[in-house]
This record gives structure tokens, C-alpha cells and sequence, in this order.
């Protein structure tokens, strides 16, 4: 099985070489490692890891920052860490899309359990977006089939049913999607417009 690769991203260098250990001794590998928000976003646009564990509190851009941009990038989830449990920050965290939350000092036997949470969580928010994906193009599919439909309904006197299937049959007949023998009857009809 493929070890687990991690980014690391906290301003001590202590903490740092702590997470780094304790991770390795779990059996996660350790890919990079950041010293303040920016360069950790840098840092997992490059290696493209399976997660990040980042501090909330850090130079040039914090941690939640760093993870609203991490998650807006669809890049990896992030663990943040903390020394702090303020209302404002779990809020703020929430918001950017963290998906574990773990306060400092961290134990061995808590950063598993995170990480794998935290894997799972981002692997169940690929496949809603693959899914909600998947639901837009056919929607969009449909409403451009019964565009098409209507243009021949008009054009050509045919019957819903009788358009449908003139669109099936021509998709079939070329090997184009319905999708694309729909687009193709929309163009020809706005071109003679």
C-alpha cells in the first residue's frame, strides 16, 4: 500500500521536527514542510500531497487562509493545528473547509485518527463534485435536447416524440453525442435566423 503523503506548515521549527516523527513513527511520509501559510499553498500546489497538517497561527498568511485556499483549489484536505480553541477560530476554520481540527499540544495516538478523517471526508467531497458534476452536464444535456426538439417541432411539423427521435437517430447514425447533434441543430437554426 502507497504511504500517505504529508505537508507540514507551522513557524516552529520544533513542532515541525515533533509532527515530522510523530508521523513517520505512524507510518505517513513526510513530503514537505512550511514555515508560514503562504509558502505551505506554494508547497502543496507543487507536491500535490495527500494531506496537509497546518497551525493556525503563522506569518505572511495564516493558517484558515491558507486552508480557504487550499480547499478553494481542491488541492488536499488540511488538519489545522492549534494552541488555541477560540469560538472565532473554529468559526473561521469551518468556513474555510478544514476538515480536522486538532489543539496543541498534539499526541501521537490523535494524528492518525485526524488524518484518516480527514482523508476520508476530502474523498467524499471529490465523489458529491464528481457527482454534482455528472447531474449539471446531463441537465444541461437535457435542456438543449428539448431546445432542439422544439426547434424541429416548429421547423418541420414532427411530434415531441417524432423530434426525440430524429436527435437519437442522427446521434446514432454520425456517433455524436445527443448533446452535440442538439448544439449543431441550435447553431443551424440561430445561423438561418
Amino acid at each position: 500500500m502507497e504511504r500517505v503523503r504529508v505537508v507540514i506548515a507551522d513557524d516552529e521549527s520544533v513542532i515541525c521536527m515533533d509532527l515530522r516523527e510523530m508521523l513517520s513513527n505512524l507510518g505517513y511520509l513526510v513530503v514537505g514542510e512550511a514555515g508560514d501559510g503562504r509558502s505551505a499553498v506554494n508547497l502543496a500546489r507543487e507536491l500535490r500531497p495527500d494531506v496537509v497538517i497546518m497551525d493556525v497561527k503563522m506569518p505572511d498568511m495564516d493558517g484558515i487562509e491558507a486552508t480557504s485556499v487550499l480547499t478553494g483549489d481542491r488541492i488536499a484536505p488540511v488538519v489545522l493545528l492549534t494552541a488555541f480553541s477560540q469560538r472565532d477560530l473554529i468559526d473561521r476554520a469551518k468556513q474555510a473547509g478544514v476538515v480536522a481540527y486538532l489543539v496543541k499540544p498534539v499526541k501521537e495516538t490523535d494524528l492518525a485518527p485526524a488524518i484518516e478523517v480527514a482523508l476520508a471526508r476530502f474523498g467524499e467531497f471529490r465523489e458529491m463534485e464528481k457527482e454534482v458534476d455528472s447531474l449539471q452536464e446531463q441537465l444541461e444535456t437535457r435542456k438543449m435536447v428539448d431546445r432542439a426538439k422544439g426547434i424541429l417541432m416548429d421547423s418541420q411539423s414532427l411530434s415531441e416524440s417524432e423530434a426525440f427521435r430524429r436527435i437519437q437517430k442522427m446521434s446514432m447514425n454520425t456517433r455524436k453525442s445527443m448533446k452535440e447533434i442538439a448544439q449543431a441543430i441550435i447553431l443551424t437554426h440561430e445561423a438561418g435566423s
